[in-house]
């Protein structure tokens, strides 16, 4: 079957718009499993082809059985012109929200988005903005399409799924649902009550702080924990024996997390976005870029101060942003790299997953040729390596027992 192919008559349920990504293309395949017919829109034809041929651009649990259903049921369709949308009663936008180079939002990919959609929305269709906005931008985006004479109805209803596991939480997980109007709100609500268990009303600004202060507040988390750790290594202490300490038997204290780089695309950014809106007031949010944005440098510094850096082959393990990832958006394994190859004599980079990164190494060739290995990323597999004849600086302390001589552990 041609997924290209869309009939002159044909209509959908639901119109995915960026749904070829991390956040659409499981959202398209879950509400198309519940029995919707969905339409994917996207700009990115490779990623499109990719899909039409039965098979995930990425790594997402579960999704592939699923997206082979739906296109042999032909539940799913793909295209890549804006036109498609007038044929769907619902629009869901899951584009990218970035903040810009003074760490502000940066607006313009929405509203580019929102006019090229324009001319073909109709009154009785629904807009929802699935993708973190600035608090207030669902309402100024509703405001917008009634100064160009449109009454689409318009609701908030954020994604809060772990990435790699959106087929499970989708179904699992409440939906936040915030409404520009009651009708709106009643339109979203019916419209998720297909995929999800329980539907919460808000406000869009509630749903929107939401949001933000959830992403932040983990954020923040990492980085206390993160603080954590360089304080006991100014001390000399093993912060994995104390962290082991602090949550023996100690529930209020389970929640800690481990230390590690905190990075990725939603994190850092939407710490960022709730600085910005409380008019950079958010000192914690700020304080804790700055931990989390420094653990790459300690690193460095750690091994400058015990190594000839300068003579020295630096190997790191993993480049996506988290483990067990093919996701590299934002990781802080590539500042680290940026940082090392002004220091180091040469910087090797591996990862099992990551495959747009064409300057990635076999796992052997980097482990052989490297006189110290990073752990960046700690994805599973590596638990396996025997690196005891390696010096190895692991911040994240994947190997807890492992006898190497450890620069970061």
């Amino acid at each position: 079957m041609d997924v290209w192919g869309i009939d002159q008559g044909a209509t959908f349920d639901l119109c995915v718009v960026g749904g070829a990504g991390h956040v659409g293309l499981p959202l398209s395949i879950v509400f198309a499993a519940h029995g919707l017919r969905v339409l994917i829109c996207d700009v990115n034809r490779q990623a499109l082809d990719t899909i039409a041929a039965g098979e995930l651009p990425f790594m997402e649990r579960g999704a592939e059985p699923l997206l082979r259903s739906a296109l042999d049921s032909n539940r799913l369709c793909l295209t890549t012109d804006p036109k498609d949308v007038a044929k769907c009663s619902s629009i869901i936008i899951v584009i990218g929200t970035p903040v810009d180079e003074f760490l502000n939002p940066s607006m313009k990919p929405l509203v580019a988005c929102v006019d090229s959609l324009l001319p073909h929305l109709s009154d009785d269709q629904l807009l929802i903005l699935r993708s973190t906005v600035y608090p207030g931008v669902t309402d100024s985006i509703a405001n917008y399409l009634q100064s160009k004479n449109k009454s689409t109805k318009v609701a908030f209803c954020p994604e809060r799924i772990v990435q790699g596991h959106a087929v499970e939480e989708l179904q699992s997980l409440p939906q936040l649902v915030g409404g520009t109007t009651p009708e709106a709100t009643h339109a979203a609500a019916d419209l998720f009550s297909h995929i999800c268990p329980k539907v919460t009303r808000l406000r869009p600004i509630e749903a929107e702080l939401v949001k933000l202060f959830s992403n932040a507040y983990r954020y923040i988390q990492f980085a206390t924990t993160n603080q954590f750790y360089l304080i006991a290594k100014s001390a000399g202490v093993d912060y994995s024996q104390v962290l082991e300490a602090m949550k023996d038997g100690y529930p209020r204290m389970a929640d800690v997390p481990g230390p590690g780089f905190a990075a990725g695309p939603c994190l850092f950014k939407d710490t960022m976005q709730l600085t910005a809106f409380y008019r950079n007031q958010f000192s914690i949010g700020h304080a804790a870029m700055l931990v989390n944005e420094s653990l790459p440098s300690f690193v460095v510094d750690n091994l400058a101060q015990q190594f000839p850096l300068e003579t020295m082959t630096v190997g790191l393990l993993g480049m996506a942003f988290k483990a067990d990832s093919d996701d590299p958006r934002s990781s802080l394994s590539y500042k680290l790299k940026k940082l090392l190859m002004f220091r180091a004599r040469e910087v090797l980079t591996t990862d099992p997953y990551v495959t747009t990164d064409p300057s990635l190494r076999p796992l052997d060739e980097v482990i052989a040729r490297s006189d110290a290995l990073v752990v960046c990323t700690p994805h599973r597999i590596y638990r396996e390596l025997d690196l005891r004849h390696k010096r190895v600086v692991d911040v994240w302390n994947l190997w807890r027992t492992q006898a190497a001589e450890a620069v970061g552990s």
